[in-house]
């Protein structure tokens, strides 16, 4: 069997600090291998602080974010991604307003500039693994801004594409709408991401819906589907986190409990089993581009 190597990453580093915290420790027995941060989020910085106290124990990218909290620039300076209190807009609400032409492509670069400076501030370092929150980088106004920050950055980071094979979409359960449209944008904006010079993964698992990450053949299931060399796993796991109550649709969706969930998923050695039984390797965003990753330690 020809190596494989698989991209772990669990989104929203930062949003709380049980969260943070779970992800950390999911990183010491190596089953993640990357995580993006929420700048935005007011745990940012004591996540990175955390991080760096334990030794850089995984590859920390950045996420985008433009649908949770409240903006980095002044409200005034981006008034079309705002609500009458200066938050972001919800996610159904911001994609409405975007697909109407309603956002103002030049504010939603201002704020992603301001949060792409503010993570280099945080943690010293450009990133080298970067995904929107929501998956929105893979829309046009979007992934316009960001290709307008990141062309300057050496070297090029490697940005999620959010495309999905036939056969996990059929075979893995939950979500497959969702999943199902998530794909066919995300095949839109392979070329433009390959044009930007953004390296990425030849397919993406793990969307679903909370309820199926309850399930003990969950991981399993999706990496025993899986085609391709390069397969990056999207996870969200964590401890229980009340802090992220009434922010990301927590209680009302199951993403509270989910995340307890997935960070028991993630941990059960039939995950590892999985792994190696289909080839994989655990590799970081950096390692996939032959860089040297911002972590101090390598998954085995």
């Amino acid at each position: 069997m020809n190596p494989r190597s698989l991209l772990v990453t669990a989104d929203d580093f930062g949003i709380g600090m049980e969260t943070s915290c779970g992800i950390l420790d999911l990183a010491a027995i190596g089953v993640v291998t990357s995580t993006v941060l929420l700048v935005n989020s007011s745990h940012a910085a004591d996540s990175v602080r955390l991080w760096m106290a334990q030794g850089q124990p995984l590859e920390l990218g950045w996420h985008p974010c433009l649908t949770l909290d409240s903006p980095l620039s002044s409200p005034d300076t981006v008034r079309s991604l705002v609500d009458g209190d200066g938050r972001f807009l919800h996610l159904g609400t911001f994609l409405k307003k975007m697909l109407r032409g309603q956002v103002v492509e030049a504010e939603i670069e201002t704020e992603l500039r301001t949060q792409y400076e503010r993570f280099r501030e945080l943690v010293g370092q450009v990133p080298m693994n970067v995904n929107g929150h929501h998956h929105v980088h893979i829309f046009g106004p979007v992934r316009r801004a960001l290709a307008s920050i990141l062309r300057e950055q050496t070297p090029r980071p490697y940005v999620r594409r959010v495309v999905e094979t036939s056969r996990t979409l059929f075979r893995v359960r939950g979500a497959r709408r969702k999943r199902a449209l998530l794909s066919q944008f995300g095949r839109r904006a392979i070329r433009h991401q390959a044009e930007a010079g953004w390296p990425g993964n030849d397919a993406l698992i793990g969307i679903t819906d909370p309820p199926y990450v309850h399930d003990t053949n969950f991981l399993p299931n999706w990496i025993a589907n899986a085609k391709g060399n390069f397969v990056e796993l999207t996870c969200h796991p964590g401890y229980l986190d009340s802090s992220i109550e009434g922010r990301d649709g927590s209680f009302a969706d199951g993403q509270l409990h989910r995340r307890a969930a997935e960070w028991e998923r993630l941990r059960d050695p039939t995950f590892r089993n999985a792994v190696r039984n289909a080839g994989f390797t655990f590799t970081s965003a950096a390692e996939m581009m032959g860089g040297k990753p911002n972590r101090s330690r390598i998954a085995a």
